[in-house]
């Protein structure tokens, strides 16, 4: 039987056809990671995907063990998974920290023309605010400054490399000690960031960190050593500590390539056995 429709009165609306796969892609949209990859090829996989996000992480080890490359890997994928990222190179100016990334096959100029990268050369400004003032009042200014370029870019990553010119001379270990503790907690709390903070330690010490405290402080600790083995030299990464996160402390055999940076081979025991075959 057919309905008439009173005169002034509206159609009902035409049923609302659902977009062909819209409900799969609902089904699949990707969930919200409490962990963030690092970039280091065959590291996430030991550490349960990645680091936790807003947490501060060492990494540690002596002269040539590859910090600096460890660090810009991880700022560059950052990038990659559009995180804008901040990197403080205390041992480099802007313009060699550009050119020496290229020699591994990376550009920085791009995404840093893109805003997605900002890279501070910060040893005149860290110079100036530690002179002859208190301990409160250069944590303060020095996180302020780096709010600034975190917040005008929306930054996710912050890197310093290392964190010992940060300091300036190191007069009273204590103070030194007590100010890398105020500045970390700072980071944390007012700028959000993952962050890697990195310290070059003696060769052969043993020791996690330059200060003594940074290792208490931070999330996790990255050793990045030299081992002697069977007459070479072979670099070996260890992870140390990493809270929340479950840890073998297995030392693996890493290489340095072009373009992948830091390569994690194998463990170091299963190394050796293969070189005594």
């Amino acid at each position: 039987m057919l309905i008439k429709r009173r005169d002034g009165e509206n159609p009902p609306p035409p049923p609302v056809e659902e977009e062909p796969g819209l409900e799969a892609e609902e089904e699949h949209a990707p969930e919200y990671s409490l962990r963030t990859p690092t970039g280091i090829v065959g590291l996430d996989k030991i550490i349960d995907g990645g680091l936790l996000r807003g947490k501060t992480y060492l990494v540690a080890g002596e002269t040539g063990t590859g910090k600096t490359i460890f660090s810009l890997r991880f700022i560059l994928k950052g990038i990659e998974i559009g995180e804008p990222c901040v990197y403080v190179p205390f041992d480099e100016t802007v313009e060699s920290t550009v050119e020496g990334a290229l020699t591994l096959g990376w550009d920085l100029e791009t995404p840093m023309r893109r805003n997605m990268l900002r890279i501070l050369d910060a040893r005149p400004f860290f110079a100036e605010v530690t002179r002859e003032k208190f301990m409160a009042e250069v944590v303060r200014e020095i996180v302020k400054e780096l709010k600034r370029h975190v917040s005008e870019i929306g930054a996710k990553r912050l890197v310093i490399d290392p964190v010992a010119p940060l300091v300036g001379e190191v007069v009273d270990v204590s103070w030194t000690r007590d100010f890398i503790r105020g500045f970390v907690t700072a980071v944390e709390k007012f700028l959000g960031c993952t962050t890697i903070i990195t310290s070059e330690v003696p060769t052969g010490s043993g020791l996690l960190s330059r200060f003594g405290v940074e290792e208490f402080l931070s999330s996790g600790i990255i050793k990045l050593s030299i081992t002697p083995i069977e007459n070479r030299n072979l670099r070996t990464l260890m992870v140390r500590k990493l809270r929340w996160t479950r840890v073998d402390l297995t030392p693996y055999v890493y290489e340095i390539k072009p373009l992948e940076g830091i390569v994690i081979l194998e463990p170091l025991h299963e190394y050796v056995k293969k070189l005594k075959e």
